[in-house]
């Protein structure tokens, strides 16, 4: 199976990912872009969702409630948090572009009935990560500590020349508190646009093994295996990962062949 999910530079819907198109469980995703003015309309089913303002400002009406003007980032590159809102499982929602906009849809099945909530900024922890170049910046958006059935959704920037999610890790093995098992997208961004990185999926066995160019806007889908990025010099990355599985804790295993850096 191919995990690379290309990305289309023009038009709505950018790139979509569903439990049916990725033939696993729980994790969806999709990005869309919004003219001025243009509205989405959808109901969550039987799936909770975080919605994403990636960058624009939006309205969101969703269980009950509305959201009006919230999105600062003229771009995910920009250094803030982003603005988000958390609706459960069977909820109407309509998210209305008050400029330009992209917006992430990130989802999975829904367990508990909760209320929608708006997700600000401020709440959001951010961290760095790693060291010399493999130092990368991370947002929490919807961490294992904040209320949520399955979702966990975090943002990274790496800087050009750089490597992220490294040493390579994996969560493909319920094997709690030492890994935990959660599918994962890889949401790729690119600055300047024309650039590029390098993500691998693999496993010990090697029983898959697929190395991809991924360009701005493409989509990589982790089913297992452990799954690096990594960047070239001249252009940063920016990436917005969905994990999600029958246990919402996230807890990963390095690549023994390559943890001996972290004691340096």
């Amino acid at each position: 199976m191919n995990l690379l999910v290309k990305g289309r530079q023009s038009g709505r819907e950018i790139v979509s990912v569903t439990p049916e198109s990725a033939g696993w469980k729980h994790v969806g995703f999709a990005a869309q872009r919004l003219a001025r003015g243009e509205s989405v309309a959808f109901n969550t089913g039987a799936r909770e969702l975080c919605i994403v303002v990636l960058c624009g400002t939006v309205r969101v009406d969703a269980g009950g409630q509305r959201w009006s003007d919230i999105g600062e980032r003229l771009s995910v590159f920009e250094d803030r948090s982003p603005y988000a809102v958390y609706v459960p499982g069977g909820q109407d929602v309509e998210i209305t572009a008050n400029t330009a906009a992209e917006v992430a849809l990130c989802s999975a099945p829904a367990r508990t009935e909760r209320p929608a909530r708006l997700i600000e900024p401020a709440s959001m922890q951010r961290s760095v990560r790693g060291s010399g170049a493999n130092t990368r910046y991370v947002c929490d958006i919807l961490p294992q500590t904040e209320p949520a059935d399955g979702l966990l959704v975090v943002e990274v920037l790496t800087p050009g020349g750089h490597s992220s999610s490294y040493p390579p890790h994996k969560h493909d093995s319920d094997n709690i508190p030492l890994e935990s098992s959660l599918e994962e997208t890889y949401y790729h961004r690119l600055n300047p646009a024309q650039g590029f990185a390098f993500q691998r999926v693999y496993t010990d066995d090697r029983s898959l093994d697929q190395s991809m160019a991924v360009e701005n806007h493409d989509v990589v889908m982790v089913p297992r295996g452990y799954h690096p990025v990594v960047v070239p010099y001249g252009y940063d990355a920016y990436y917005l990962n969905v994990m999600a599985g029958a246990k919402r804790e996230w807890h990963f295993k390095n690549d023994p062949a390559h943890e001996w850096m972290l004691k340096k």
